[in-house]
C-alpha cells in the first residue's frame, strides 16, 4: 500500500474542483450543466458494397443531348404562335420572271427592199387576200405566215389590193395584223412592194428564223 510522502498514512484523493472554488461556484456550475443536452448520435449512412459515391465537389451530370434538343424544339414550337403560323402559310409564292417582250416588226431596210423588188432575193411564196372579209382575211394571213415560217421560208409577198378609191379594209388593217401579238414572233419586217409586184396593194414580208 502506498504511503504519503510523510509516511504517516494513505495519499489524499484529488479534489473534483479546482483549487480556490467556492461553494457558490460549484452550485452555479451544477445548474449550468443540468441545462445542457448531449448531442444525439447519428447513424452512419448505409453503403452498398461496390457502390461509387460521388465526390462532394463533383458537378451534377448534364442532360443528354436528345433531351436538350427536345426542350429546344418545344421552345421553338411554343414561339410559333397560331397567328405567326398563319402568316407563314399565307405568304404568296414568288412570282415567275416576266417573259421578255418580242420586238415589233420594222420597216425593211431600203437595200433589202431593192433586192426583193429586183428579185435578187427570191420571193418564196405569196398570198392574195382579194375576196375575203376582214376577219377571214386576218385568219388566212396568220395561217399563211406561220406555215411559211415552219417551212423555213424567209421572204413572201402579201397582196391586199388597193380597194375602191384606195380605201380597202384589208389594206388599212394589214399593218395592224403584222405588228400584232400573234405574229410578233413570226414577222421580222415588211415594206411596200414594187409596181411589178402590186405596188401599194402588196407588201414584202420577211420572216424570222425558228
Amino acid at each position: 500500500m502506498a504511503r504519503s510522502p510523510s509516511g504517516k498514512g494513505p495519499p489524499k484523493a484529488a479534489s473534483a474542483t479546482k483549487p480556490g472554488t467556492t461553494e457558490d461556484d460549484r452550485r452555479i456550475w451544477g445548474r449550468v450543466t443540468a441545462t445542457v443536452t448531449p448531442p444525439a448520435q447519428r447513424k452512419a449512412a448505409r453503403v452498398t458494397p461496390g457502390a461509387v459515391l460521388p465526390a462532394l465537389d463533383e458537378a451534377p451530370p448534364a442532360a443528354p443531348p436528345a433531351a436538350q434538343r427536345g426542350v429546344a424544339g418545344k421552345k421553338r414550337a411554343a414561339a410559333l404562335t397560331p397567328a405567326s403560323a398563319g402568316r407563314v402559310a399565307a405568304s404568296p409564292p414568288p412570282k415567275p420572271p416576266a417573259p421578255r417582250p418580242r420586238p415589233a416588226p420594222e420597216e425593211l431596210e431600203p437595200r433589202r427592199q431593192r433586192r426583193l423588188s429586183r428579185e435578187r432575193d427570191p420571193i418564196e411564196a405569196r398570198i392574195d387576200l382579194h375576196g375575203f372579209g376582214r376577219f377571214e382575211a386576218e385568219d388566212q394571213l396568220r395561217g399563211f405566215l406561220i406555215g411559211c415560217q415552219a417551212r423555213g421560208l424567209r421572204s413572201v409577198l402579201v397582196i391586199t389590193g388597193q380597194g375602191r378609191r384606195g380605201g380597202g379594209v384589208i389594206r388599212a388593217s394589214v399593218h395592224e395584223w403584222l405588228t400584232g401579238p400573234h405574229l410578233r414572233g413570226v414577222v421580222s419586217g415588211f415594206a411596200s412592194a414594187h409596181r411589178r409586184h402590186g405596188g401599194e396593194g402588196a407588201l414584202y414580208v420577211t420572216l424570222k428564223g425558228r
